[in-house]
């Protein structure tokens, strides 16, 4: 089992890639805003670069960082993929939500709600995984338990108890 300051270590890795997938997340409205408050003009060859790039941003961030964590051996191939795979979903689905809100009320609320599904997503999953590791625990003690109770019953089986001086058992007023 890992020690309290592994699990600090592993938490605090953890809390990194969702700080840096909801920046990114948040600057795919960059461009929109940039055109909200007139940097950029709505047409040109400009906003239609940052457009994309901003769209395809988060996703190729996750990708790199997973890869890179998988090639330099610091979480199995298989992992990496899984966990690319939840965090693309999540900001994809924290993308979609967000362009909803910015349609109806416009790009400065997109991205506190965008961030806030990215938010939401990690909450559940953090508790689904919490209610699988306490029944994953609690079964492994009713294992343990039987298997006590079964090796408590082989002994009285195997070494029956004879008394050869009668005992007393005191009992206590209560």
């Amino acid at each position: 089992m890992k020690t309290y300051q592994e699990m600090l270590e592993t938490y605090r890795k953890r809390q990194r890639s969702t700080v840096v997938d909801a920046i990114a997340t948040g600057l795919t409205y960059v461009d929109e805003i940039a055109v909200d408050t007139g940097l950029l003009e709505e047409t040109g060859l400009l906003a239609e670069l940052t457009g994309s790039v901003c769209s395809a941003l988060p996703f190729a961030i996750i990708a790199v960082q997973e890869g890179s964590k998988a090639i330099l051996g610091l979480k199995p191939a298989a992992n990496g993929v899984q966990d690319s795979a939840f965090r693309m979903v999540k900001t994809g689905a924290a993308m979609g939500v967000g362009a909803a809100v910015a349609a109806g009320a416009g790009f400065w609320a997109a991205i506190p709600v965008t961030m806030g599904v990215r938010a939401l997503f990690d909450r559940y999953r953090s508790k689904t995984l919490t209610g699988m590791r306490v029944q994953g625990r609690i079964n492994r003690l009713k294992e343990l338990n039987s298997q006590l109770r079964d090796a408590q019953e082989a002994l009285q089986v195997e070494t029956p108890v004879t008394l050869e001086e009668p005992q007393l058992l005191a009992v206590l007023p209560n």
